[in-house]
Parts: structure tokens; sequence; C-alpha cells
């Protein structure tokens, strides 16, 4: 078990990198985890690129800093993957998720796993974040299904149905179990 997993998500403003950051800290809070989650914004405007961080461990997460040697790297948007960022500090052994369909080219050394995350959020595009969160956590190994879903039902239950973001997270964990 690592002592700390550093997660770095790329995504255009709009499509929930900081919302499904903050939802992964808040179930593996409830998994007893210590939790960090922040966003990095460039321009603030809609479709400008952003990242944003997740950080937990077992011990008090004391680094208040950008990650740059990501244990995980999420794209939620494939176009993203010509940004030279995303490869910042991703070596052989990182784990690299993108929602996209088909295959993608190895990122940094790193071999990418491809996440049909936008065909399984039913309740439409705006929810592949959800679904990606699922395939998340299942490369992880953590948080529990149950309790990442809930989290998301606590965050987003007033904007969708939450049979709808269950559906999606859970179609996401099953893509990569």
């Amino acid at each position: 078990m690592r002592e700390l997993t550093e997660i770095r998500w790329h995504a255009r403003a709009g499509q929930g990198a900081k919302t499904a950051s903050q939802i992964l800290a808040l179930a593996l809070l409830r998994s007893g985890k210590s939790v960090q989650s922040f966003p990095e914004y460039g321009p603030e405007r809609r479709g400008a690129p952003l990242r944003a961080y997740t950080r937990y461990g077992v011990k008090p997460v004391r680094r208040h800093d950008s990650v740059t040697e990501p244990n995980l790297v999420v794209v939620l948007d494939s176009s993203l993957l010509a940004d030279e960022s995303v490869a910042e500090g991703v070596e052989p052994g990182t784990e690299v998720l993108v929602n996209a369909d088909g295959e993608a080219k190895p990122v940094g050394g790193a071999s990418v796993r491809t996440v049909p995350a936008g065909r399984f959020a039913s309740g439409g595009a705006s929810f592949a974040n959800v679904a990606m969160l699922g395939a998340v956590a299942a490369a992880l190994g953590e948080p529990p299904l149950q309790t990442l879903q809930d989290a998301i039902v606590d965050t987003l239950g007033s904007k969708s149905s939450p049979d709808t973001l269950r559906a999606a997270a859970a179609e996401g964990f099953a893509w990569l179990s």
C-alpha cells in the first residue's frame, strides 16, 4: 500500500474534473483516508484546459503543491492528449485513463487505458465525469463502489436522477474491473 497516492485530472472547464476530484476525495474520506482535492485553473473560461488534483493516504496529507509525479492521470477530454502537460511526470508505471472510444497512444512511456465514459453516462455527456469516477475507483481498488456512488448522489443528486448517476459510475467501474 502506498503511503500517498496522487491523481492528476486533465479536462476542459465545464467537464467536471474539479467536481470529480472532490467527489473522489469525499468517498475516500468516508472510507477512512486522509484526503486533499483542489483545482488549478488557467484562464477561467468555459472550455479552457484545467487540472484538478486528488491526494490521499492513510496518514494526514501535508503536501500543498501541484501533483508533479502522479500515480494516476485521468483525462476527461481526449483532445488534451496532445498537450505536453498531460505527460509531465508520467513514468512507465503510471496509470493513465482517458475518456475515449478505441485505443490511445502511450503517454510519457505509460500505457493508456480508454474508457468510453461518454457512452456510459446515460444522463448525457455532461456526466462522463461520473462514469470516469467509477473507472478511477476500479483502477485504484478503492473506494468501494457503493461508497463512491453515495458520494456522487450526495453531491450531484439534485442535478440528475440518483439511479442515472449510480448506473454511470457502475458502468465505468465494470469497464475496468
